[in-house]
């Protein structure tokens, strides 16, 4: 199995969940090199397509090919960098095609602030050395399965152009997964957030119920207590009136006579 075709995580070792077309990406590889080698410079029309090619939001995912350049590169290399294609890929420049070179800026801007960053920076060049190391720890262990096999030890990523290619497409590849990783912990951390602020409001509601019946409690008490007094006031006297009556000598009827 090739590289490429299963790649692992760079710290779980986990199989790619990376569904990316190995026929896309070699379309693009090839047509962006042979691009390079024609011109070192692209023009706005090339870099405005290369950034935005399909599948372009994962192969933009690694800041340095974005920007055409080194990992090893300095802080005034990547600010002649970015000077240099901002200008080509900018919408002022770009009159006739100003939302794809809009989108092609903010790829390139992107990709810029984030290298500004030494703690990002060195993520993205974490990721590009697992890589590689990915690659090489591929070449030397299928060569001792066909030394083993008593098979010719000749491989394709010999050939220093096709071991770089590899490195891209494996590079290319953990920069998604992490992405893939980053906007599930992002989804879940929203879930999160959203539970908790149903809870919160939940709790708040809650509080201001209790809070308007003990002040319902409250002013009504005294009128609960006054008719209550009433009510036993007007239940003595319903009693006494009772027992008069129950007391009161019968009337003697006076008998006629003839």
């Amino acid at each position: 199995r090739h590289p490429a075709d299963g790649p692992m995580a760079a710290a779980g070792g986990e199989p790619s969940t990376v569904n990316v077309s190995d026929e896309l990406f070699q379309n693009f590889y090839t047509e962006v090199k042979q691009i390079e080698k024609r011109d070192s410079v692209l023009t706005s029309k090339q870099q405005i397509e290369r950034l935005l090619r399909p599948g372009s939001s994962y192969f933009n995912l690694n800041p340095f090919e974005v920007l055409q350049i080194d990992p090893e590169a300095t802080d005034d290399e990547l600010k002649k960098r970015f000077r240099a294609l901002s200008i080509l890929v900018h919408p002022d420049k770009n009159q006739d095609d100003q939302v794809r070179s809009q989108k092609a800026f903010e790829a390139v801007d992107k990709a810029y602030k984030l290298l500004l960053e030494p703690e990002q920076r060195k993520r993205a060049l974490d990721v590009i050395h697992a890589g590689q190391e990915y690659v090489e720890h591929y070449v030397k262990e299928k060569k001792k399965q066909l030394k083993k096999d008593g098979k010719s030890l000749d491989m394709e990523e010999d050939d220093p152009e096709m071991f770089k290619q590899a490195v891209y497409k494996q590079t290319m590849k953990l920069f998604a997964e992490l992405e893939i990783k980053r906007k599930e912990r992002e989804a879940k951390d929203m879930h999160e957030r959203k539970r908790a602020r149903e809870e919160e409001i939940e709790t708040a509601e809650k509080a201001k119920r209790d809070r308007e019946w003990q002040k319902n409690f409250e002013e009504t008490r005294d009128g609960r207590v006054d008719s209550w007094r009433t009510f036993q006031a007007k239940g003595k006297k319903s009693k006494e009136k009772k027992n008069r009556s129950f007391l009161k000598p019968p009337k003697v009827k006076m008998e006629q006579r003839e």
